[in-house]
């Protein structure tokens, strides 16, 4: 009975110490895109940085506004998002150490396979965008400050179409992430830009396709960014560094190339 009691005494001491060292590992908070995620990257990369360095990247996946303001806020000690002027700006104001180019892939054009608006007649994106409001066609938007939504305005803008006006008619907004616009598309049978990661890891494709790609206002480049330990004292700076380090480097590269699906890659590295 004595033995007994003492054997179960060691296996809850066991536990305890089990659980306090898990409870140390050390770990960072990176807020990130919608895109990263949906597009499996993390679940590519990060158990191969935790392999090499033992620590533990926590995501919080969000659009790029969403993921600035928490990182503005001190709520992440890292930043990778694809805004540039966004990220420049958040270094700018003193939020951020320094801005690396760390990988870049592309936006598409989406659209249903009749292409009603004749999209694929045309090569430049802001000229395909302009037969889409001429015609009135269904286009499908983000409308949520992520780096997307942000590329989709400002290829609007030199479409020289202010689609503030058409909110609710032809031009929906749904607020949500890319694979959520990428449904409601699918649902409508609408016109959407998306980041090709999220593309092609996309399964409810029905009848949509991509018909337009490829020109160099489409090219989307993602930066890294540790958040200030000036600005938010609590920020993991030295853990948060490793990980920028890792990314940057050949091992993290060649992850980050590695990444594919059906063959194809979603991600170049810098």
């Amino acid at each position: 009975m004595k033995l007994r009691f003492i054997r179960c005494l060691l296996i809850a001491v066991l536990v305890l110490a089990g659980r306090q060292v898990a409870a140390a590992a050390p770990f960072i908070i990176l807020a990130s895109t919608t895109s990263t995620q949906n597009s499996g990257l993390f679940d590519h990369i990060l158990p191969k940085f935790k392999a090499a360095s033992g620590v533990d990247v926590r995501v919080v996946a969000v659009g790029t506004g969403a993921a600035l303001r928490l990182a503005r806020n001190g709520d992440a000690d890292v930043l990778l998002v694809h805004h540039q002027p966004s990220e420049e700006a958040f270094v700018a104001a003193g939020y951020g150490v320094a801005r690396h180019a760390v990988m870049f892939n592309d936006f598409v054009i989406i659209g249903p396979e009749a292409d009603p608006a004749g999209v694929a007649k045309v090569k430049d994106p802001a000229a395909a965008l302009r037969r889409i409001a001429e015609q009135g066609a269904a286009f499908v938007s983000r409308g949520d400050d992520s780096g997307t939504h942000k590329r989709e305005l400002s290829l609007w803008a030199k479409a020289n179409v202010d689609v503030a006006v058409h909110s609710g008619t032809w031009y929906r907004e749904t607020g949500s992430g890319m694979g959520a616009t990428l449904n409601t598309a699918a649902a409508m049978n609408a016109y959407t830009l998306s980041d090709r990661g999220t593309w092609l890891s996309f399964q409810n494709r029905q009848g949509l396709k991509i018909v337009l790609q490829g020109d160099q206002n489409l090219r989307n480049q993602y930066g890294v960014i540790l958040v200030s330990p000036q600005r938010h004292g609590h920020v993991k700076f030295r853990l948060g560094q490793q990980f920028i380090d890792w990314l940057i480097s050949g091992p993290g590269k060649t992850a980050i190339g590695g990444h594919r699906i059906n063959g194809q890659q979603l991600f170049h590295p810098n």
